[in-house]
């Protein structure tokens, strides 16, 4: 059976944050929103103060045009080897995007420095170290660790560390994705080869956009994977559609949008399945000071970034997209959360809140005005 309801909240302890984390989007919270978690308005509303002070204070004196781009870090041949191939130009990083990025920084450092909020993988429960540990990717010869996140592009950073460690040729050989084998996960480490890897290596991981994760998840495990279709999606439309409550014909493989929604506010996020488990619950970016946090919407440049700066080889890179690869457009999603019974909707986003204010996204426009056009 799938797990019921429970309240939304995580043991949590304080302590400060001081490692640098990047990300290259402003953020924009919205008037209040119904929560059931433990995550007050005013914490959210102190973060946008904190994240808007700071970039009004760098319009104020004047930053603006005196900040300097920071040349990538990494190796000098890769560098002028993705010259060469026109994928790395000079000065890649503009203004804006060192802006935004301390603006990141300011946030996350002030909702991770609250008495609740972990400071240490120490301070975490069992269950949530467990799900971190697990999910975090060990690369000893290059010293780094990502955490991976399912629905943002890990599929293609499992083969680029497939390439790093011998076990692939290149990015683009043809085979069907092995998620576990010739991987090396955190949690197969002993207590104390986990903290100094965790002190000592570069640390990255990926995030994408709280909701368009969410229906790439949805429209990718329920319109098209039978395993899914069977394990979760018979029992969401028996629970979820009185009619079909013995019906032993279900097949899982018309679950609506809706009712994938009941689902997920019915489930502890904590127990969750990874592709739509909340980023935060997976990689604990309070409990773990990552050096740098990509986005999604920035895959190509900020991948390049996290090769540069562990020192991949010239000739590594990060895939790009199969042809079939369907994208979640900004169309697509409107349609579906402005389809979305309200109620539902504003019971879903506290579910994902810290992925929204800790990484830098606004919540969904779905007023009436905005989803008539």
């Amino acid at each position: 059976m799938l797990p019921r309801r429970q309240d939304f909240g995580m043991k949590k302890s304080g302590g400060p944050r001081n490692s640098p984390v990047i990300n290259f989007r402003t953020t924009v919270i919205p008037g209040s929103v119904r929560r059931s978690s433990a995550v007050l308005p005013s914490v959210l509303t102190f973060l946008v103060i904190v994240a808007s002070g700071g970039l009004l204070l760098m319009i104020e004196k004047g930053m603006l045009s005196s900040m300097e781009t920071p040349p990538p870090r990494g190796t000098g041949k890769r560098q002028e080897f993705m010259r060469q191939v026109g994928r790395l130009s000079p000065g890649a990083e503009d203004v804006d995007s060192q802006i935004l990025q301390e603006i990141r920084n300011r946030t996350i450092r002030s909702m991770c420095s609250q008495k609740n909020m972990p400071h240490s993988i120490m301070s975490l429960t069992p269950l949530q170290r467990k799900t971190l540990l697990q999910h975090i990717l060990v690369n000893d010869q290059y010293h780094f660790l990502y955490c991976y996140v399912p629905k943002v592009a890990c599929s293609n950073w499992k083969r680029v560390l497939k390439v790093l460690n011998g076990v692939l040729e290149s990015v683009d050989v043809s085979i069907k994705m092995d998620h576990r084998s010739d991987l090396q996960f955190l949690s197969s480490f002993k207590p104390e080869q986990i903290q100094y890897r965790l002190k000592h290596y570069f640390k990255f991981m990926f995030v994408r956009e709280p909701m368009e994760r969410l229906l790439s998840a949805y429209r990718n495990k329920f319109g098209e994977i039978k395993s899914y279709q069977k394990k979760y999606g018979v029992e969401i439309v028996k629970r979820y559609r009185k009619t079909r409550a013995k019906d032993a014909t279900v097949k899982g493989d018309d679950v609506t949008f809706a009712e994938f929604v009941r689902y997920l506010l019915d489930t502890d996020a904590e127990h969750m399945n990874e592709h739509w488990m909340p980023v935060y619950n997976l990689c604990q970016p309070c409990a773990v000071s990552f050096d740098f946090i990509g986005s999604y919407e920035h895959l190509e440049r900020d991948s390049e970034f996290v090769l540069q700066r562990i020192g991949a080889p010239p000739h590594v890179r990060f895939p790009e997209r199969q042809t079939w690869y369907k994208p979640v457009t900004t169309e697509t999603l409107h349609y579906y959360l402005c389809t979305l019974p309200h109620k539902l909707l504003r019971e879903l986003l506290p579910k994902y809140i810290l992925d929204f204010s800790l990484f830098a996204y606004h919540l969904p426009n779905t007023t009436t005005e905005h989803c008539r056009h």
